[in-house]
């Protein structure tokens, strides 16, 4: 407990200056579309049973945050008592959902996901280690998941998004670990347990990372390939500069790497009906800021054009989105294929944040684009 006490603290310090922003849905809107994506195994519900998702929308009677918290983590509660250990933490992890820095429920609704995913965690085979890598005078708590029967197993470097996490991204290890990679998943700034926020430098944590799975021999350290996604596509992104020659490769899926950043663009997304509630809470979290002219004059710092990246050497990179995105703009996506090395790129016309569609939903796009790039750069 004391571990995850340091973990949550740096949460703790900015919740409660945020103002409820839940879109553009109201109560009976929202309820619909949490059921609706549910029922479609859609983002941030994926994974999440669609009968759960009917009871705790039928308890739902505010806009309030720890409202949200508090009938998710009643589903959380009951399938911990089952011992279902998976759904459990499934639904904690909604109940924090968009972020535990937003409130006290989401917080403490994180504090049960954790405890739940290491309880789920125990049954897996091969089985996750949980790693806590010294940083700073503080620690890099992230998940390392390798082969049975490969050694040294090449490595996927997986980086969670604004709203996800790094269980969830362990949690998707499988189709690496069948091919024989192993998976490594830690928290991007800000987010989770991640020991600082977002700023101009924060990739260092992404090196320190790295400098510790050199030092494991089960791992092949010359056969890593990052992989972001959505807001830690900038990550990939800059790592595929800062790490190159450390590094086979970068996914970049979801590209915010310049546009993103401006306060035109950001005020444009805020009404995005692709985000199910309170994005401007969870983008203004992981800054740490805590009113709107500040978040607006924070971002730009972080444009890869500003910090003179774009030109520069880098590993392979393969850019993924959709044409009609409204998180993202495609513009950066254009922006980043057309400086510096060549990459490869696939756009979905129809698609949304991160190329889904009706055709191409999330798994589709991971099993058929994401996944096979990475293979091929790790052989």
């Amino acid at each position: 407990m004391k571990q995850l006490a340091a973990a949550t603290a740096l949460a703790a310090v900015s919740f409660l200056s945020f103002a409820q922003s839940w879109g553009p849905r109201s109560l009976e809107e929202l309820k619909q579309e949490t059921i609706r994506r549910a029922e479609r195994n859609m983002g941030p519900l994926a994974g999440v049973k669609a009968e759960d998702a009917r009871e705790a929308m039928a308890d739902l009677k505010s806009l309030e945050p720890d409202e949200w918290a508090a009938v998710w983590s009643r589903v959380g509660e009951r399938h911990l008592q089952r011992g279902d250990y998976y759904q459990a933490w499934r639904s904690f992890n909604v109940a924090r959902w968009p972020s535990e820095r937003l409130s006290p429920g989401k917080q403490r609704a994180y504090a049960r996901a954790l405890e739940a995913f290491q309880q789920y965690a125990r049954s897996l085979t091969p089985p996750i280690e949980t790693l806590r890598i010294p940083f700073e005078g503080a620690e890099i708590v992230a998940y390392l998941r390798l082969p049975a029967n490969v050694r040294p197993a090449p490595l996927v470097f997986g980086i969670n998004g604004l709203d996800s996490r790094k269980e969830e991204v362990i949690a998707q290890a499988d189709a690496y670990l069948k091919n024989g990679v192993g998976v490594f998943a830690l928290d991007m700034p800000g987010t989770g347990q991640a020991p600082i926020l977002v700023d101009v430098g924060a990739e260092r944590m992404f090196s320190r990372a790295l400098d510790y799975l050199q030092t494991r021999p089960e791992i092949d350290a010359k056969r890593i390939v990052v992989q972001g996604r959505s807001w830690s596509g900038y990550w990939a992104a800059v790592m595929a500069y800062t790490e190159k020659d450390r590094l086979r490769g970068a996914v970049v899926h979801g590209v915010g790497i310049h546009e993103y950043y401006s306060p035109e663009w950001q005020k444009k997304a805020f009404s995005t009906r692709e985000y199910l509630f309170d994005v401007y809470p969870a983008r203004a979290s992981v800054y740490g800021t805590k009113s709107m002219d500040e978040f607006l004059a924070y971002g730009p710092r972080l444009s890869l054009l500003a910090r003179g990246m774009l030109e520069r050497a880098s590993a392979p990179m393969l850019l993924v989105n959709g044409e009609r995105d409204s998180q993202q703009p495609i513009a950066d996506l254009y922006l980043l294929m057309k400086h510096g090395d060549p990459k490869d790129v696939w756009v979905n016309p129809q698609g949304g944040h991160m190329g889904r569609s009706e055709r191409w939903p999330d798994a589709k796009v991971r099993s058929e684009v994401v996944e096979p790039w990475v293979l091929s750069h790790l052989k």
